[in-house]
């Protein structure tokens, strides 16, 4: 069995430089269910050295050969995803049947849709009849740092990865310190594809260290990082003095409109939607803004969801909620919890403390908040558990001042059986998203945001972008 104290470094697995190890705990059960190395600067060094190395031929490697590879990663996340999946429910609580499904499924998914925008996209073209022989080139940008979160490993860790391996970039992954079995897991099926030694690096490692040493790295030419608003300011700061290109996808505090006209289903898919994943997700639909005529009976809809909600051990098969992925944000979760409760949101579900029961693991109530105001702290901050907020409106207008006050932009969902009513609301959205109705995106739709949920855009032809530069050329012949 693999070292989990060892990192994948230019085409073998070795030993960090310094022996400073960290316990990665089952949220279920708050036991040590590994034992991982953090890097030093020396280990991120020298996998940034080897991505550097890789990248002269790694970069002028044809389509036909980077298809070849991923291709073979395709068939070996197939073929190993019950390990795959034990994994991500083992180190960050998502329940056997949500890891085996849509945890494991997200990053089947990417890979898939990677490899036809691969096949498809067209990496040069002329600029036009109006300027014969200008040719505009898409190149890869370089050697990128990929810093991917703990809540849906897989499906960061394939956004980033495989994007940047089919646009010729060669990279150094940092997956979540708090989750990273799923992306050792990962870096093992990339040295089985047979990719060159260099192209992919992995490092261990928390923010303040390896994060810190990557963005700020000089011979780091991208940071695609997705996680707290928070952290992605501070490697912006860190970006800055080498100027380097910053992707960034942050949170959300999602505003679901339901109208009076909504099909009946609506706040049933909202409500369990938020609860999802316990609720960690930064798409979330986590502010429930309902028309006035509906608004009572929604909030017993809500009501009765969250006490159907069964919350249990990731282990166990069933369709329950798991943990929390740990104690700090157990505790932040409380915390925000009692303060909806002193600033005068109305409780009608759930509340602080575990569910009845449950005394190890890092277990929160689902819970609902009724008669919220945006101005409120549960209302404006990402509270990043199942905790859902809901808003009464009155008027169309007023659905929309209020899904747009707020400092993040990244999905909106708009419930109404009313189409041009549906289309108007989700062009006066500011969101990288809206979705409509209970329809998912697409494979290989640009998933982001505006404002402070970020910059980038990860997915389809948008997110091999995200890792391309963009050249012209003139007297091309």
């Amino acid at each position: 069995m693999l070292d989990k104290r060892t990192f994948y470094i230019d085409g073998q697995w070795v030993a960090p430089a310094e022996a400073r190890d960290l316990d990665v705990i089952d949220p279920s059960t708050e036991t040590v269910c590994a034992k991982i190395s953090l890097g030093s600067q020396a280990d991120t060094d020298a996998a940034v050295a080897a991505a550097r190395r890789a990248f002269a031929s790694w970069s002028q490697t044809s389509r036909e050969e980077r298809l070849e590879l991923l291709e073979k990663l395709y068939s070996l996340y197939k073929a190993r995803s019950a390990e795959m999946a034990e994994a991500i429910s083992t180190e960050m609580g998502a329940p056997m049947a949500l890891a085996q499904t849509a945890q494991w499924g997200a990053g089947a998914g990417h890979i898939k849709n990677f490899i036809r925008v691969l096949k498809e996209y067209s990496f040069e073209a002329p600029l036009g009849e109006h300027a014969p022989g200008n040719q505009i080139l898409h190149e890869p940008i370089g050697v990128c740092a990929l810093i991917t979160p703990w809540n849906w490993p897989m499906n960061q860790v394939a956004l980033k990865v495989v994007a940047a391996l089919a646009a010729g970039c060669t990279m150094v992954l940092k997956p979540s310190e708090i989750a990273p079995l799923s992306a050792m897991l990962f870096a093992e099926m990339i040295d089985e594809a047979g990719f060159p030694a260099g192209v992919f690096n992995l490092v261990n490692g928390d923010g303040p260290g390896v994060g810190t040493q990557l963005s700020g790295h000089a011979e780091v030419d991208m940071v695609s990082f997705t996680g707290s608003t928070r952290a992605g300011k501070a490697i912006s700061i860190n970006a800055a003095d080498t100027v380097k290109r910053v992707s960034l996808e942050l949170g959300g505090k999602g505003a679901n409109i339901v109208f009076a006209d909504a099909d009946e289903k609506a706040v049933v898919r909202g409500v369990r939607h938020c609860f999802m994943n316990s609720g960690q997700s930064c798409n979330a639909p986590t502010r429930m803004l309902v028309e006035r005529s509906v608004y009572e009976q929604a909030v017993q809809t809500a009501i009765d969801v969250a006490a159907k909600t069964e919350v249990n051990q990731a282990s166990l098969e069933g369709r329950h909620i798991g943990p929390v992925v740990s104690d700090v944000q157990f505790d932040k979760i409380q915390q925000l919890i009692q303060q909806g409760i002193d600033e005068g949101a109305r409780l009608v579900a759930g509340g602080t403390g575990k569910p009845e029961g449950m005394t190890d693991g890092y277990f929160v109530r689902p819970t609902v908040f009724a008669d919220v105001t945006n101005d409120m702290t549960i209302a404006r901050e990402e509270i990043f558990g199942p905790v859902l907020c809901i808003i009464p409106f009155d008027t169309e207008e007023e659905a929309i001042r209020i899904a747009n006050d707020s400092p993040y932009g990244l999905t909106h969902y708009v419930q109404t059986q009313d189409g041009e009513k549906a289309n108007r609301v989700a062009r006066q959205l500011r969101a990288g998203m809206v979705q409509m109705n209970g329809e998912a995106l697409g494979g290989g739709a640009p998933f982001g945001g505006y404002k402070q949920s970020g910059n980038g855009r990860e997915g389809g032809p948008w997110g091999l972008e995200e890792f391309l530069e963009v050249k012209v050329v003139t007297g091309w012949s």
